[in-house]
């Protein structure tokens, strides 16, 4: 009588469920905390200037122009593009603080007709202190590393 082990007729196999759950629960926890930034919102391409940065002390008002002429107000965007849809945008936004500085953002592509829309609404609004975002030239950039 021939006795036979059983063991060394198993073959070894691998079991990837467990792997795949724990990569599905990184994957779940990843996109979760995941913090998202505003400026990710857009792709803006800021003209240049050569000015250096004047500091603010009080938080800006952002309004950002896309390359399509769309208008975003810090989070929020105008439902349409014409003045008094961005007027009231901006007045919900703001609320009653007509002082408060404006950083006005648009893409160098814009057509600038929404740009000049943007700052007309704010004017209209009250606002003053309205500064235009350029990005710093390739040059001087090189130069500061």
């Amino acid at each position: 009588m021939r006795i036979r082990d059983r063991r060394a007729e198993d073959s070894p196999e691998i079991n990837l469920v467990p792997l795949i759950d724990v990569i599905l629960v990184l994957i779940i926890f990843f996109v979760i905390t995941t913090t998202f930034d505003t400026r990710s919102v857009l792709k803006l391409e800021l003209p240049q200037a050569n000015a250096d940065q004047a500091e603010q002390q009080t938080e800006s008002l952002s309004v950002l122009v896309n390359a399509d002429g769309r208008y975003f107000v810090d989070d929020r965007e105008a439902l349409r593009t014409d003045v008094e849809s961005l007027k009231r945008t901006i007045a919900e936004v703001a609320g009653d603080d007509r002082e408060r500085p404006v950083l006005l953002r648009a893409d160098a592509r814009t057509p600038h007709q929404a740009v000049v829309t943007a700052m007309d609404a704010l004017g209209q609004l009250g606002f003053r202190q309205i500064s235009i975002a350029t990005a710093p030239e390739a040059s001087a950039v090189a130069g500061a590393q």
